[in-house]
Order: structure tokens, then sequence, then C-alpha cells
């Protein structure tokens, strides 16, 4: 088990890889600009049908000859550097393993989004874990544009910010025990919602290139204590500041002062009845965030654990495990988990652990009852990635310029990172040369033990120009009380992308299940003369762009592949169907810089109606003349919810018999909307062992 925090075994190497690198970096950035400049997005050519005399125009014919003439200049040195790294590319290892030590410093100030969780005693009721998996397209500037997405190095950075500022908000959770109240009512949640400081995501529009990183106002004076923020929160709609507790300028409405005579929550300043200062009745309301009757609302951050001796898997070391803090009281509407009804007894934190306590909990109710009546688990359309998001996959991180933004980014959130995933050159059974290599990367917060990486041999086409294959990892989350390791193993993949070949995807999710099978067996064995316990398994999950759906007449063959009767597709009603709440996760591309899908939330209340799909997802391809990457307008009538060919799926086998592995919630995220072409899927799994807390 050794993990390569290297591409070559000798610094000699490294050096001759820079070298030849150096040499034809030039070459390849012209050409990428080159070719940019003939292919442009239809947010460049609306600006330009707008302004057809404008500067922007006047640069593209002034700069393509340019481009030309040092291209061919740069030619020779090209030569000289591929003759020298072509060569290197067979003996460089397949991965990139690195770990980011968290800022204790920062995380104390609350400058650092939650670091790697501990993996200290397994606690005999388990834990949950969230995983996620998102196709990012980072490809080459000039190959973005044809799914029409440019500025690869500024997306990266923007995705890798998105990602860990929805990741480290704070868990929170309103549950609402009424039997005829489904929902928050608009004046309960405009008074709530009103006192949270939103993420950055909802200010992020294609073209912003900056966010914030959720870091704490230090200027801020302290607040009085309020029964719905935890002591310390800023911009409570209800309470003023420290020190300005007798002015009478409304908190919701600055701009009247003191006219604000209609204002329910400025009247209640001076009314000390039993008024409710949100809702006109007298008494307490049910669905009122201000009254204790049958409403529990609780704010919840990943909680410190106890520290854990040093972790040793191969060549790295862990360090001490810290849980971390969100560094930011931060949320949105998004981010609130609504359960109605009741089943008894007091609802679970989706937090690492299950017997988690929120921080905060402030009103409490006799039960509980799940969102969703058709299902034992949630499922949600979010504009926000998951808090406490655990593991995250990503798919098409091919530029090499910008893994290196996105992994800088990410590993302000995740601690471990796989990045730089596959082979270039020839290698092995990549019988045609790869120009790409496979665009994998796994980030965790949990240590990785393990890692491996595969090359699928049967590519054809254009998608035989890109190692694309399978990354296998084994990551370590918790300590049974016998001292047997807990483990999980993750798998990360990206199939055969041209339709019509469904015979090469049914060999990959041949050779995935084949692989799979032999890196659990392989990573399982002690090494020669160990002696160690046997590892307990809490899950095995894959993750990936699979490039096929469950609803295309044309994938029939994929939908009915083994896969699915070893692991669990929790949208997937059979062969052919899927559940009704299941969303497709492929965009249109000619839609993507319409104001109506431009931020998080607006692509999120698209996600949510029906006729707003049809308009910004691709559906299966239809006899129809019509051709599925261009729908808008398209009048036929279309079944399903469109083309989902990112999945997450879970098995269950292998684990010890008293174990069970609960689905406790599935989301399709839109936070990355504007810079990429796929919706985001999440999950999360709660792990329990069939024991009672001593």
């Amino acid at each position: 088990m050794v993990l390569h925090n290297s591409p070559y075994s000798s610094a000699c190497l490294h050096f001759l890889d820079g070298l030849s690198w150096s040499l034809v970096f030039p070459c390849y950035w012209l050409l990428d600009l080159l070719l940019a400049s003939c292919v442009p997005t239809s947010l460049e050519k609306r600006r330009r049908s707008q302004h057809p005399c404008s500067f922007i125009t006047l640069c593209v014919l002034i700069s393509a000859p340019l481009y030309l003439l040092l291209f061919l200049a740069s030619l020779p040195f090209a030569l000289l550097g591929f003759i020298i790294w072509a060569p290197l590319q067979a003996i460089r290892q397949p991965y990139l393993y690195t770990y980011h030590r968290p800022d204790t410093h920062q995380e104390e100030q609350g400058q650092a989004g939650p670091s790697d969780v501990s993996t200290g005693e397994w606690r005999p009721q388990g834990r949950s874990f969230c995983f996620c998996s998102a196709n990012v397209c980072l490809l080459p500037d000039s190959l973005a544009r044809f799914n029409n997405l440019s500025d690869t190095h500024r997306r990266a950075r923007e995705v890798g910010k998105r990602i860990r500022n929805g990741a480290s908000r704070p868990q929170i959770k309103i549950y609402i025990d009424s039997p005829t109240n489904t929902s928050i009512s608009a004046a309960s949640f405009s008074s709530l919602a009103t006192g949270f400081r939103r993420t950055s995501s909802l200010d992020q529009r294609p073209d912003q290139a900056h966010t914030t990183n959720g870091q704490a106002d230090n200027d801020t004076e302290p607040f009085t204590e309020c029964p719905i923020h935890a002591s310390g929160a800023i911009d409570c709609p209800v309470h003023h500041p420290a020190g300005n507790q007798g002015s009478s300028e409304c908190p919701l409405h600055p701009d009247q002062g003191d006219t604000a005579a209609d204002c329910l929550l400025h009247n209640a300043e001076t009314n000390s009845s039993s008024h409710c200062p949100v809702h006109n009745s007298r008494g307490p309301t049910p669905d009122c965030p201000l009254h204790t009757s049958g409403v529990q609302i609780s704010i919840s951050a990943p909680e410190p654990e106890p520290q854990e001796q040093d972790v040793e898997a191969g060549n790295h070391r862990a360090g001490e495990q810290t849980g971390g803090d969100t560094g930011s009281m931060t949320a949105s509407r998004e981010s609130i988990t609504r359960y109605h009804g009741s089943d008894g007894g007091i609802g679970i934190s989706s937090n690492n652990t299950l017997s988690h306590v929120p921080r905060t909990s402030i009103f409490k109710r006799p039960g509980r009852k799940r969102r969703h009546g058709d299902e034992p688990f949630d499922h949600e359309i979010s504009a926000f990635f998951p808090a406490n998001l655990d593991f995250l996959a990503l798919q098409e991180v091919f530029d090499h310029g910008s893994t290196t933004k996105l992994r800088r980014q990410l590993h302000h959130y995740f601690p471990y990172v796989l990045s730089d995933v596959g082979r270039y050159g020839w290698k092995g059974c990549c019988s045609m040369f790869k120009f790409l290599n496979s665009g994998l990367l796994l980030a965790s917060r949990y240590p990785i033990l393990d890692a491996r990486y595969e090359c699928y041999p049967n590519g054809r086409g254009e998608d035989a120009l890109a190692a694309k294959g399978a990354l296998f990892a084994k990551v370590h989350v918790g300590t049974s009380q016998q001292e047997q390791r807990v483990v999980g193993y993750l798998t990360c993949t990206h199939l055969h992308a041209i339709e019509g070949d469904a015979s090469i995807r049914c060999e990959q999710l041949d050779l995935l299940l084949q692989w799979g099978a032999e890196f659990r067996q392989s990573s399982s064995q002690p090494s020669e003369g160990e002696k160690v316990l046997e590892d307990l398994v809490a899950f095995d999950v894959i993750l990936g762009d699979l490039n096929f759906d469950n609803c295309s007449s044309e994938d029939k063959l994929e939908q009915q592949h083994a896969l699915f009767t070893q692991y669990k597709d929790p949208c997937r009603l059979g062969p052919g169907e899927d559940k009704p709440w299941a969303l497709g996760t492929l965009l249109d591309p000619s839609g993507l810089y319409d104001d109506e899908v431009s931020s998080p939330e607006s692509l999120q209340k698209v996600m949510e109606n029906e006729e707003g799909r049809k308009e910004y997802v691709v559906f299966p391809p239809s006899k129809s003349p019509c051709r599925a990457s261009s729908q808008k307008g398209r009048k036929i009538p279309l079944k399903g919810n469109g083309r989902r060919i990112d999945y997450i799926l879970y098995s269950d086998e292998g684990l010890l018999q008293d174990w069970k592995l609960d689905l406790e919630e599935y989301s399709f995220i839109t936070q990355l909307a504007g810079v990429t072409d796929h919706l985001s899927v999440a999950m999360r799994l709660a792990v329990s062992t069939g024991e009672e807390e001593p």
C-alpha cells in the first residue's frame, strides 16, 4: 500500500519532465488560443451580434494571425520537448497523492472550512457519510468551447470555491410537527432567512471569477442572545447589535426608520403581549419560528472530535485528525431540510456521526416525519453542495493547469486528494497515444490508505485520445473497539461517451466490476509477515459519469448490466424506468448562459418545473428530426425528466451480518450553474452496526 506523492521516483526524471514540458508548453498554449479564437461560445456570439464593431471582434481579427505565426515559430522547440517527454510517460506514476495539513490557527479563527475528520473509535451506532459526483468539463479551452464553455482556468477556481463554500456551511434543519402544515410559510421563512448571511454562490454568475471564502466578519459587534441564531450570529432581524438596543430603526426595513409602522417585527419591540410579531394572531402559532409549539430549529456544524494517534498508510503520515469548524455561520433556503409529521423519536442530524447532538437546539417537538412519503429517504433539488461533504469524485479534470488551481481550492476543505490520474503517451493497454489523462479526481476528508488506477483498453474514436479508466481508493473511517480498522471503498470512473457504442460501455462495466473485486482483495491482504486484524467494510460506492441513461431505448444493453444487481441505484425503479423525482443531469449546452439558468438559485427553480426541464435538460435521443443537443422550443412530447448519466451507486455486500446501510438523502445540485454542463449529484449513507449506545 504505497501512495504516490510524486509523478516520478527520482528528482532527475522529475527535472527532465519539467524541462520537456517547458519546451512543449508554448506551442500547446498558442495552439489552444488559436483554436479557441475560432470557436466562440453562445455568450460571445451574443455580445458580438449586439456590438458588431466591438473591441472584442477587432482583437480576434488581429490575434488569430499572430497566434498562428508564433505557433509555427514554436514548433521546433515543441518537437525537441516531445522527444524528451514522450518516453518519460511510460514510467510516470498513474496518479498524484497530495495531503494538505489544515492550518490550525486559521481554523481557530474561523477562516478555514472543515478539515479532515477524526478516524478515532468507531461508535457502536455507526456514522453517516456524504458522497458527491460532478462532471466539471475542465478540458483545454479550445475543446471546452465545443460544450459552449470557455476560460477553463477561471472555471477551475470557481468550481473549487463553490464546492468548498457549499460543503463548509453549517448543517441546518427545521422540523415542523403539524398534521396540516407541510411547508414553512412565507412570513415565517422570511423572518428566519433574513437573519443568515448567505453563501457566496448566491452572487455567482458565469462571468464572475471571485467568490468569498466564507470568512468571519471580525468587525461586527457582538449581538444579544437570539432564540433562532447561535450566540454571536450576525445580521439577526430580531435583535439589534449590542449597544444599539434603544434604536427604533427597523431591522427589516432600514429605509423606513421610525415610519415603519406596518412592520411586525418593528412593532414587536414595544409589544409585550402574546401577539406574534410575524403572524397576526394571538397566542403561539404552530408554524412560526418564534414560537415553541411543534417546531424545532437546530443549527449544527462539524463538531471537534478527540485527537487520535497518527495514522500511517504507506508512505504518508496523516497527522492529528481534528474536526473542522465551518468558519462562518452561512446558510440558505436550500440548506434547510424539512421533515413533517411524526414517527416517534428525535430526528437524526445529518452530520458525520449519527449520534451527533446539534450545537444549537432551540425548540422541542414530539416527533418527526419525512418530507417525502413515497420514499424512506429524502430527495431534493438543492442550490448548494451538501453540508459536511465527506467524499468528492470529479470527472473531466483534464487540463493540467486547471487541475493545480482546482486542487489548491479543494485543499481548503479536503485534506486528501488524488489528482492528475491516468496515463499520457503510450503505455500498456492504452494502445493509442493519449493526449489527455483520465480526467478523474477524488477528494476525501478521511485518510486514504490505498489507491489504484486502471485504463480502459477499448476506447474508440476521439474518446481513445483520453486515458479514460477507473480510480479505486480505500479510506480509513474509524477503528472498532477490537482495534479493527473500519474502511470504505470508493470507485470513480468515466465511461466511453460516443453514442451507439453500447457494447464498449458494457465491456468497460465488466472491467469495472472485475478490477473493483481485485482491488478490494489485494488491499485487504496484510503485508508479508504483518499480523493485523481483518478490516471491517463500512461502504462500497461507485461514483462517476457513465454516459448512458436509464430511460433511453438506445441504452437498453447498459440498463440490464450486472452492475445494477451488485450495486443499488437510488433513482432507479428498474431497467428503462426511473423514479418520478429523478432528474436528468446533462444540461443543454446552448442554454447555459440564459438568465433563467445563470445562477444556482435560478437553475434550481427551472429544474423544479417540468416545462423548464424540457427547455434546458438534454433528453434521450428521439426519432423526431429535432436534435437532442438543440432542444429549445421543441414541442414534441418528452418522456421522463432528461438524460441522467451521472450516478452514485452503493453496495451492501461485504458488510458484517448485523451492519446495515440506510440511504438518508439524495440530491441534485445546481451550485455549478454556468461553469459546467452537468448537474452534480450527492448522496448521504448511514452505516449502522446493530449495536446500542452504551
